[in-house]
């Protein structure tokens, strides 16, 4: 596996939307979300075990590295992230409670790792963040990364369960912006995930919050492996 860190290169929505924002993330998540819900149900369908390598894209503050690595002490945690901001959050809090994972920055282009390294990986509330050339292109590299038979979490905004919770999405979408949030809102983070080559791809359940429509993705890398030419 390579460790090599990369520089953040590529423009990105910071968290909240705004780079002055950021320091205000965690607080946000608290008040209009039921966190430690969310979160738990995450890793809980994450299922770490003793001695895999687990892999996080866009670990943000570092919350579900947290809890992951509390419940599965044994296992590897690694974390990718675009965000220097973050990181430094990420490591403070990580180092407060004595975790160590290795936080790497995303220069935006390819990830820093090797081929069907991880046995797992998760994402949450990232790909809301992406414009839909970047999204396809990160689940094209999650799917890289993963080992045969690995297992792909995603939670992220859905599709609005009811008439209130798309009203109320409207204002995660003039934090974030309507490009990138639009293809959630209609329920196509499954067609993406499909697409960079996942099976048995669906949408496992929901959590309605005060600001939209929370949903579970799951899928895994088949175990087979094509032949290349």
């Amino acid at each position: 596996m390579n460790h090599d860190e990369h520089k953040s290169e590529k423009k990105f929505i910071p968290a909240l939307g705004y780079d002055f924002l950021t320091a205000w993330y965690d607080a946000t998540i608290r008040i209009t979300m039921p966190e430690k819900k969310f979160r738990n149900e995450l890793i809980n369908r994450l299922k770490p075990e003793p001695l895999e390598q687990i892999f996080e894209f866009g670990y943000g503050t570092g919350a579900n590295l947290a809890i992951a690595s509390s419940q599965s002490p044994n296992s590897s945690f690694f974390g990718l992230d675009i965000d220097p901001k973050v990181r430094e959050i990420a490591f403070s809090k990580l180092k407060d409670k004595d975790i160590l994972v290795d936080l790497q920055l995303y220069n935006g282009d390819i990830f820093p790792y090797d081929d069907a390294v991880f046995d797992k990986a998760y994402s949450c509330l990232v790909f809301h963040q992406l414009d839909d050339e970047t999204k396809a292109h990160c689940f094209r590299e999650i799917y890289r990364v993963l080992k045969p038979g690995g297992k792909l979490i995603i939670g992220d905004w859905g599709k609005a369960k009811n008439r209130w919770m798309r009203m109320a999405f409207y204002t995660v979408q003039l934090l974030d912006g309507f490009k990138t949030t639009t293809a959630n809102v209609k329920g196509l983070l499954p067609d993406y995930i499909r697409e960079a080559g996942f099976s048995d791809v669906q949408e496992t359940g929901f959590i309605n919050t005060r600001i939209g429509s929370f949903c579970y993705y799951e899928g895994t890398k088949s175990l087979k492996i094509k032949n290349q030419i």
